[in-house]
């Protein structure tokens, strides 16, 4: 009886266990179907985040702009490969989705990707193994062009995908790089790191959207995925004031140098003195943007790199002068040697024997360091030669709208310094502060601030957000005073016994200063010595009397010939940069040169049959191009009557033109053909030619686009060699350097 009873108890406290788990385990039911809360947590939104897929929508980068809309940098779209390895991807599908055989995959992917057949297959059976959804192929599968991904799909590789992304994208190369700068995806996000895009980061980079739709578990989209977007806000356009065709003028000189005479740098650029507006800016060594792999130069030299400026200086040594008015120009002085102070090293000249007594005038005709020093030291005084220099803007930084800019430093200690000032020893200044300074000498004494920056586009609507404005930023100089020194400084280049001969222009007059500045050594804390151990520079401003056009060029280390000037190198780039440009401006040349002992009248040509007028002129000229298939020509260019000389390319346009082969053309030979028909030009890379977007035969319309791609001299060779596609190599003959005349000055800051 009392085990029964003990049986009775025992079983009635488990029944009475286990009503009480169950209510609570029905409870808790009964609370999560109620509440749909666990631990705090919204079962409802839990479900709804495990089945929704949510990524970004990337907004596109604001592009870049020369001044004439001319597209120097945009987002281009890329792609990303990834490969699919989990079977049940496929499940239910007759086809499968995924990678089944990683060999054959491999061996089908190969040859589009910069990858070992052996690498692939071996990265999709890792994946496998690792019972990974997906696998990607590191930068071998990133940044693969439109044309490489439309192969890929065209092999219906199964399990094989594509993700677009954009890159930024550089569609002239090395073109104005240390100006345009680089951006970059960093952590998802396209960031500038130099240049323009990095200073115009706030208004180009734009805000990313978002879409979020549901999904089931193998990530494909439901029927009803309650889609959720939110569009992405692009980036704003960025105009700047560059003009791509003097930029292009630029470029090609700088390279034609670089090539020839290989120096350590090239530091040049062409502004507009009444504004500030940077027309052109380069740098060698210089870079490609869109391939940022062993770069020997980031810096923008122009801003960046101060330099003993030489006897550029003295052009605001002069200026000074009289501007105070105690400049006598006609007054003498003995050159060659000057003691300024007894028992000091004397202030020798780059003629040590000098040449005799001659007048101030004629001082900065010869680029005397002696008359530069008197000038200071007798008639205006160091102090208020300081207070001129710092009216200049030197030993500031000039606010010029890039980053990394620096200033160069007065060095005004002692009595020598000062007087090594005046000719631009010692003292160091950047390129963009002597030619801040310049513009008060082309401006009618006005200093304007240099800027690259023109306006802010909205790039949806077109409508200007911001736009720059030209700033005066002093006057040093009055009106008069910067017209007697652009006098001065014309004779510098025409005058008989004159240092910048090298650089007179043929159909323009230009005023200007030469500077041979000599190099800090570090080994024996002096300056270096031997040919070619100096920076060339030249300041030079063109037309004389109302300067259109100001451009600064300096070439260190060149390597010359026995028989070469150093001028020589500095020299080429002015001429052509210049000529070029104040023609392509359409400025009226302003003096008549000798004609060249080679140069022919053109003979008229106009109603004769096309192949009878190039056989006649065929006589005198080595380039003449018909154009079109006509019965007559009907213009010619240049205009009949012009002289001409035997290299000069000579067009014929008959009365049915079409689109010649242009292969090989210079950069001025194609805007020549655009001038003729109003053509809209849109150039990629420098040199000459070799793609072209109106193919050879088409007809010829005005006002047509033409987008032509130039490989630098010997580049078409090498892309023969392995095997790329191109077209012929540059014409002979193309372009050749003119440079002739005197010398320019030595050293010891001449």
């Amino acid at each position: 009886m009392r085990k029964s009873r003990n049986t009775h108890r025992m079983a009635k406290v488990w029944m009475m266990l286990f009503i009480l788990m169950f209510m609570t385990v029905m409870g808790r039911f009964l609370y999560i179907e109620t509440t749909g809360e666990v631990q705090g947590v919204d079962l409802n939104e839990y479900a709804a985040e495990k089945r929704t897929s949510s990524y970004q929508l990337d907004a596109n980068r604001g592009r870049i702009l020369d001044q004439n809309g001319m597209v120097l940098a945009y987002d281009r779209p890329t792609y990303r490969l990834y490969a699919i390895v989990d079977p049940a991807y496929s499940e239910n599908m007759e086809e499968p989705m995924h990678v089944s055989d990683p060999g054959k995959t491999a061996e089908m992917l190969a040859p589009f990707l910069d990858m070992p057949e052996e690498k692939i297959e071996a990265t999709l059976e890792e994946g496998i193994e690792d019972e990974r959804f997906q696998v990607e192929f590191g930068a071998a599968g990133r940044d693969l062009s439109q044309q490489t991904m439309e192969k890929i799909k065209k092999q219906d590789i199964p399990g094989i995908n594509f993700k677009e992304e954009s890159k930024r994208y550089y569609p002239n190369g090395k073109f104005a790089s240390h100006i345009l700068g680089f951006a970059r995806n960093k952590d998802g996000k396209m960031t500038g790191v130099t240049g323009i895009e990095k200073q115009m980061q706030e208004y180009l980079h734009g805000e990313p959207g978002r879409i979020s739709y549901q999904r089931d578990k193998y990530g494909t989209e439901l029927l009803n995925p309650n889609e959720v977007i939110k569009q992405p806000d692009d980036g704003e356009n960025v105009v700047l004031t560059l003009d791509q065709k003097i930029q292009t003028f630029l470029e090609d000189a700088m390279t034609q140098v670089n090539k020839q005479y290989k120096p350590e740098k090239i530091m040049a650029a062409v502004m507009d003195p009444d504004t500030g507006e940077i027309l052109a800016l380069s740098n060698r060594p210089s870079y490609n943007p869109n391939d940022i792999e062993d770069v020997d130069n980031w810096y923008n030299d122009v801003i960046s790199y101060p330099i003993e400026p030489g006897s550029t200086m003295k052009i605001f040594t002069w200026a000074a002068a009289m501007e105070a008015g105690v400049y006598n120009g006609k007054e003498k002085f003995m050159s060659g040697s000057y003691e300024y102070l007894e028992g000091e090293r004397p202030i020798r000249d780059h003629n040590r024997e000098g040449w005799g007594k001659i007048t101030y005038d004629q001082g900065l005709r010869v680029s005397s360091n002696v008359a530069a020093a008197k000038l200071v030291k007798e008639k205006l005084g160091p102090e208020t030669f300081l207070k001129y220099l710092k009216d200049f803007g030197f030993g500031q930084k000039t606010g010029i709208d890039l980053p990394g800019e620096k200033k160069g430093k007065i060095l005004y200690n002692y009595l020598s310094e000062k007087l090594t000032t005046s000719y631009g020893q010692g003292t160091t200044a950047t390129p963009i502060q002597l030619m801040t300074a310049a513009t008060a000498i082309a401006n009618k004494g006005k200093m304007m601030r240099p800027y690259v920056l023109s306006s802010i586009v909205d790039s949806e609507s077109g409508e200007v957000i911001k736009k720059k404005e030209p700033e005066q930023i002093g006057k040093p100089v009055s009106a008069e005073t910067a017209k007697k020194v652009r006098d001065l400084l014309g004779t510098v280049i025409t005058g008989e016994e004159a240092t910048g001969g090298i650089y007179e222009l043929d159909d323009y007059s230009l005023a200007g200063k030469t500077g041979t500045s000599q190099i800090p050594d570090p080994e024996t804390g002096g300056y270096m010595t031997g040919k070619g151990n100096y920076i060339y520079s030249f300041m030079g401003m063109a037309p004389k009397e109302d300067p259109e056009l100001l451009i600064y060029v300096a070439v260190k280390q060149p390597e010359l010939a026995p028989t070469e000037y150093g001028a020589e190198p500095s020299a080429y780039i002015v001429k052509t940069v210049l000529e070029n440009s104040l023609h392509y401006l359409d400025i009226q040349p302003d003096q008549e040169k000798d004609v060249d002992v080679n140069s022919t009248e053109l003979e008229d040509v106009t109603g004769e049959d096309p192949k009878q007028a190039k056989e006649k002129l065929s006589k005198q000229h080595q380039r003449i191009t018909v154009i079109g298939d006509g019965e007559e020509v009907v213009r010619m260019f240049p205009k009949p009557g012009s002289k001409t000389l035997p290299t000069q390319r000579i067009y014929l346009v008959t009365d049915q033109p079409k689109m010649p082969d242009i292969t090989g053309w210079s950069v001025r030979d194609v805007f020549n053909l655009a001038d003729l028909f109003n053509l809209k030009v849109e150039q990629m890379g420098n040199g000459y030619v070799t793609k072209q977007s109106i193919k050879p035969g088409a007809k010829l319309k005005e006002d047509s686009y033409l987008v032509v791609e130039f490989q630098p001299p010997g580049q078409q060779e090498k892309n023969k060699e392995s095997g790329a596609e191109g077209s012929e190599g540059a014409e002979e003959g193309a372009e050749p350097s003119e440079g002739t005349g005197q010398g320019g000055e030595d050293a010891s800051g001449a």
